[in-house]
Parts: structure tokens; C-alpha cells; sequence
């Protein structure tokens, strides 16, 4: 789908302060190792992740997103009371219900005739809820909305953690399903997205597209629906088919938007894509044809944030003037299930806001 009047204005994103390194998590696996004699270091080269971050115990998925969502507003300079519509859209959440938008939107103070809910879709979240408030703008419902999310990685890290120490019964074939777990980090993000119009903002988000391969949706599975700081999942994930079929699908939806790009392939100046990890990278942009030194990875210190790793790469790429050309950028995401979400967006004037521990 192709836009005309919305921008994304700013991202605002806050990191935790706690590092988990590839190089502790495996010695936590010790028993598991020792074991199966298996390598220490094989989780940092296999995935390209060093460290990863972890919210502090106890920390409600709510709270890191209200402050994405402030930081988003501030940077733009946008009354709270401008803000049409709120929608959370990260896997984690605070309750099975109510929605954990709810609690975002009274804490910053948006208007009671916001549209607020939930939106959950694997590492696509946001991505999906950006199309959403896309689409009411462009039709005039709203002049502004923000999609925001916070993942919380703790849980399923200890979880898998416990399983790979506890079971004797895991082979160096059989432990495989469980690698994904151990690339995940925390963090959270909030895009704020505007009438270009109304608010005069330079940039212009061009198009959208998604390509579903759902035959595929068994590939990366958790065992049940959790919510809240104590919930510990198991997820099943076979990597080596997740990736080959992911990237299929990624090319499959960068096909979609190559038609409906306003410019040029050859003339596309930033990437960001799905921040899973180092082989995954490669092999998308080789596979679409685009070079590897216009794009922005954070996986290497954040690990997969699940829905809000490819818009925090954005942000910091967007904070720490690496994306140097924001003018022409491709945002390349892919979530289990299989789906694949792309956006075509000029980000000139696009602000981004951050809070954490790392060294500006």
C-alpha cells in the first residue's frame, strides 16, 4: 500500500542497563557443556550475538513503554493530547487482559477518543501496527498514533537455561530447538507517526507491503500464552529451516516493494533488517541484491529483541548518525509464522530519542 500524507516523526527507545554476554550465558550452561563437550564460544560465532540486555526483576512491560512513548513525543515535539491512537504490539505483555495499551495510554496522557489496544504478531508487531495507524491517517481518522512495545527476555532465557542443565536426555542433535532462545534480548521502542501536513514533517513514510508463507508457522513455536514478569516459555525453534524459509519469504516481500518503490533499487541509501543475527543478514541482502555497508545492525550488543529490534535498530542507527542517508531507507522485517513486512520511508527530519546505559 502506498501513502501520501504520514511521516514517522521520531523513534523513542529505552535499553536495559544489565548486559548479559554470549560468553555468561554459556558458562551458566556448564553442565550442558561439559557434557556433551561442546565448545565455549560456538553461541557468539554461530549467531554473531556478543551480549544481549536483560530488564531488572520485576519490570512490568508496561513501564520501559511508557517512557519509548514519552521519549517519542518529546523528541517530535507532540502534544500527548494529539495522539489519535495507542497500540501496544510486543510478544510480551502484562495481562492476558486487559490490554497492556491501556495502562500506557493513561500514564501518558493521551485523550479518552485514542483508539488503544493490543497487537501481537512474533517480531512484526510494530511493524504491523505501524501499517495500522498508517492507514488512519491516511484516511483522516487520526492526525497522529504511536505503536510501541517492550520485549522482556529474562524469562525465557532462565527457562531455557533450566531445560538444557536439567534434562540428561539432550543431545548435541536435540538441543538445536533451543539456540534461538539463547540470541534473544530485552528492550523497548516507540514510533510516532504523523500527518506530514499537519505537523510539517519533512520525511514521508512511501509504502508498505507484506507476504505471508504460513504453510511454515510450526518452524518457531512457545509452548503456551503467557503474560507478566514471571512467565517463563520454552520455545521450539528449528533455526536451520526458520532461516532458509525466512529469507524466502523476505525476498518474496521485497519483490512487492521493489514495484512500488519511488525510486530505484540501485538507489535505495539505508537498510535495516530483521535483527536475528549475522547469517541472517548476509544472506537477505545477498539474496535482494543490496550491499552490506548501507545497512544498520544492533544484534551483535542487543541480540533479537524480538518486535522491537528491527525499529530500535532504526533508532539507533537514526541517534548515532550511522544512518547517514536516511532519505531512501528499506525497513526489511520478517517474524515466525512465516510474514514479512517491508517499508519504503524517507526519514529525513526523523528524530530519535534514547534512553539507556550505552555511551552516546
Amino acid at each position: 500500500m502506498k501513502f501520501n500524507r504520514v511521516a514517522i516523526a521520531s523513534v523513542g527507545y529505552v535499553l536495559p542497563s544489565e548486559v548479559l554476554t554470549s560468553e555468561q550465558l554459556e558458562n551458566r550452561l556448564d553442565p550442558l557443556y561439559h557434557r556433551l563437550k561442546l565448545p565455549v564460544g560456538r553461541l557468539e560465532l554461530m549467531s554473531g550475538i556478543r551480549e544481549r540486555r536483560l530488564w531488572p526483576l520485576k519490570t512490568r512491560i508496561a513501564e520501559p513503554s511508557i517512557r519509548s512513548g514519552r521519549l517519542a513525543m518529546t523528541a517530535a515535539g507532540i502534544d500527548p493530547k494529539s495522539i489519535g491512537c495507542l497500540i501496544h504490539a510486543s510478544v510480551c505483555r502484562d495481562y492476558l487482559e486487559p490490554a497492556t495499551a491501556c495502562g500506557v495510554h493513561h500514564a501518558l496522557g493521551l485523550p479518552n477518543d485514542a483508539w488503544v489496544y493490543d497487537v501481537s504478531n512474533a517480531c512484526l508487531g510494530i511493524m504491523n501496527a505501524t501499517m495500522q495507524i498508517a492507514m488512519m491517517i491516511e484516511a483522516g481518522v487520526i492526525h497522529a498514533g504511536i505503536a510501541v512495545g517492550t520485549e522482556n527476555a529474562r524469562g525465557l532465557i532462565e527457562a531455557t537455561i533450566a531445560q538444557l542443565n536439567g534434562d540428561q536426555s539432550l543431545t548435541r542433535q536435540s538441543i538445536k530447538s533451543a539456540f534461538a532462545s539463547l540470541t534473544i534480548g530485552s528492550g523497548s521502542c516507540a514510533w510516532l507517526l504523523v500527518d506530514r501536513e499537519r505537523f510539517g514533517a519533512s520525511g514521508a513514510l512511501h509504502s508498505i507491503v507484506a507476504h505471508a508463507n504460513t504453510a511454515e508457522y510450526a518452524l518457531c513455536q512457545s509452548d503456551t500464552d503467557q503474560a507478566g514478569d514471571s512467565m517463563q516459555p520454552i520455545m521450539n525453534t528449528d533455526s536451520e529451516k526458520l532461516l532458509e524459509m525466512g529469507i524466502a519469504t523476505g525476498a518474496a516481500a521485497f519483490e512487492k516493494l521493489e514495484r512500488e518503490l519511488p525510486w530505484p533499487k540501485s538507489e535505495i541509501r539505508a537498510t535495516v533488517c530483521h535483527q536475528v543475527g549475522a547469517t541472517h543478514r548476509r544472506l537477505m541482502l545477498d539474496r535482494i541484491g543490496l550491499p552490506i555497508d548501507r545497512d544498520f545492525a544492533t544484534f551483535e550488543y542487543l541480540g533479537n529483541t524480538g518486535s522491537v529490534a528491527l525499529p530500535t535498530a532504526l533508532g539507533e542507527g537514526l541517534f548515532s548518525n550511522q544512518i547517514a542517508d536516511p532519505s531512501r531507507t528499506v525497513l526489511m522485517g520478517i517474524g515466525s509464522g512465516i510474514n514479512s513486512v517491508m517499508i519504503a520511508a524517507d526519514l529525513t527530519g526523523t528524530i530519535a530519542a534514547r534512553e539507556s546505559a550505552l555511551a552516546s
